[in-house]
């Protein structure tokens, strides 16, 4: 195996023995295998447009081979098989129009059993995908971009939309990643298109989630816990959030949110519910000391899941793409089994906590643009900061908690992602009424972000880049990258990234992006703080 998708490469290069993440070297080479495949696939239906079928199925096996999705070789191996069923049916369809392709990549045919599968897979891997280093650097930030907005994707789609420009994009960006006479700019154009569509699907969620759920109100969401049973939800995704909290109307069950799941509790439709009574714990990475502590069922509906301990493996659940093996998985939207696991297990203590306030995405903040505006004319708000992204378990990250506790008090931190959980707990006090930590929500509320970012940039008649706002993001996984992405196909310059670069940019690549968007690794909070701020 060889793998570098995440933050925490082996060594700061990559994963070739078993993977930080608690991957083993069999999953990582079917999941190569099934990339490979989604590219044989994505050959034919590249030439036949939109299939709802093999669409469907791209954004699954895609969302798949994100960091801490699915650590099961059987469902991938047959993830694999799956896709070499469309890949047939698509060469048939591509057939009858006089296409034919041929190939390597155009042949494929993953063998019938597991063993044989990862045989295969081991010619697949990254270093397989081009011999030039920085032509393969860029390939790899495609395609991981691709993967973080097929998540995004994922989430629109189970709530019923989906969007055929972006569909087509997929198809075709896999489908180039296999093409030798493309050079290092094409990929990079590839790239800063995959960012475009990526703020296509995030305003396409933003939307879905809004229309079904209505827009995100501030809310204070309580971190203790009421006495009774508990049911906890880790995640990203609502609708199953919803589908849960419907169920266990009525039932004595209290339901806790963890992880990005929090700025659920912002959310009208969601908040109604008076069983959803708070949130549990924090960031994705601390779930094998805080699960133990929680009595009650644990489910998670999307990344990030980590190796269970045996103190909670048997009242964990997983659920949509999210696989571990032998941990119980439910298929569909029937939560009969959660629930009862939740009626059997021991009631959580009374023991109320502390308060933090969600629910500020772009509709909140903009219904009080005026004040804002006000305020930053006023010099009462002199600097705005976007300090988020996802967290994790390296070292180094400690940083952003510096960074907000070091923040003057006449700026204004926004915050996104489970990035948040390293100083959302802390007090930072009000300018004027107006917060100073505004919790944005999840990863894809990125989209939220730009939106305040350009609704002030408008008022203010200047570009995004002359606001006084500096973007400080820490990243894990793909997700980051593709919103990334989105951020510098917007043009956006100086963004500080940490706590290490990815192992997959090459010097010269990682010259290209400091060349032409000056983008820069953190140093300590003290040093950037004063550069930003002078």
């Amino acid at each position: 195996m060889f793998c570098n998708q995440c933050e925490q490469a082996a060594n700061g290069t990559g994963c070739n023995i078993s993977g930080v993440c608690g991957k083993k070297p069999e999953v990582a080479t079917l999941q190569d295998h099934l990339i490979y495949g989604l590219k044989s696939l994505a050959l034919y239906a590249d030439k036949l447009g939109r299939d709802k079928e093999i669409d469907r199925f791209t954004i699954e096996g895609l969302f798949t081979t994100v960091t801490n999705v699915d650590f099961d070789p059987a469902v991938i191996g047959q993830l694999i098989q799956r896709c070499y069923q469309l890949k047939e049916k698509a060469k048939a369809a591509c057939a009858t129009k006089g296409i034919t392709l041929s190939g390597p990549v155009a042949d494929w045919k993953p063998a019938a059993d597991l063993a044989g599968m990862i045989a295969q897979g081991e010619q697949y891997g990254i270093n397989s995908q081009h011999v030039n280093e920085d032509i393969r650097s860029t390939i790899e930030i495609l395609m991981y971009g691709l993967k973080g907005m097929a998540a995004y994707m994922d989430h629109a789609m189970i709530l019923g939309k989906s969007n055929d420009e972006v569909m087509a994009f997929f198809q075709k960006a896999l489908a180039a990643t296999t093409d030798a006479s493309l050079g290092l700019m094409d990929f990079v154009g590839l790239c800063m298109e995959c960012g475009k569509q990526n703020l296509t699907t995030m305003g396409l969620l933003d939307a879905v989630h809004n229309e079904t759920y209505g827009s995100p109100t501030p809310t204070a969401v309580n971190l203790g816990t009421k006495a009774g049973k508990g049911i906890l939800v880790t995640g990203h995704d609502l609708k199953m959030l919803e589908e849960l909290l419907k169920q266990t109307e009525g039932k004595g069950i209290n339901i806790y949110t963890h992880g990005e799941m929090l700025p659920a509790h912002g959310y009208p439709g969601l908040k109604k519910y008076p069983h959803l009574v708070g949130n549990f714990g924090g960031a994705w990475q601390d779930q094998a000391k805080e699960f133990p502590h929680f009595p009650g069922a644990i489910i998670f509906n999307t990344n990030c899941i980590q190796r269970p301990a045996d103190s909670y493996k048997d009242r964990l659940y997983t659920w949509g793409l999210v696989q571990w093996p032998d941990v119980k998985h439910i298929s569909g939207w029937d939560f009969s089994e959660v629930i009862n696991k939740a009626l059997a297990c021991p009631s959580l203590p009374e023991n109320p906590g502390q308060e933090i306030l969600v629910g500020f995405g772009h509709n909140a903040v903009l219904g009080v643009a005026d004040k804002v505006i006000a305020a930053v004319k006023a010099g009462q708000i002199k600097h705005f900061f976007l300090v988020g992204g996802c967290d994790g378990a390296k070292s180094g990250r400690n940083y952003y908690t510096e960074f907000a506790e070091k923040a003057p008090q006449d700026t204004v931190i926004l915050t996104l992602a489970c990035g948040k959980y390293r100083f959302n707990k802390l007090e930072f006090g009000d300018i004027g009424g107006i917060p100073r930590l505004l919790d944005v929500g999840q990863c894809n509320d990125a989209y939220s972000a730009i939106q305040i970012a350009v609704a002030l940039a408008n008022a203010f008649e200047c570009g995004v880049n002359d606001l006084p706002l500096s973007l400080v993001l820490s990243w894990y996984e793909q997700k980051a990258v593709v919103i990334l992405l989105t951020l510098l196909s917007l043009g956006i310059k100086d963004i500080r990234l940490g706590p290490s670069l990815p192992a997959f940019i090459t010097p010269n690549v990682l010259n290209f992006l400091v060349e032409n968007f000056n983008i820069m690794p953190i140093t300590t909070a003290e040093e950037d703080l004063k550069a930003i701020l002078g």
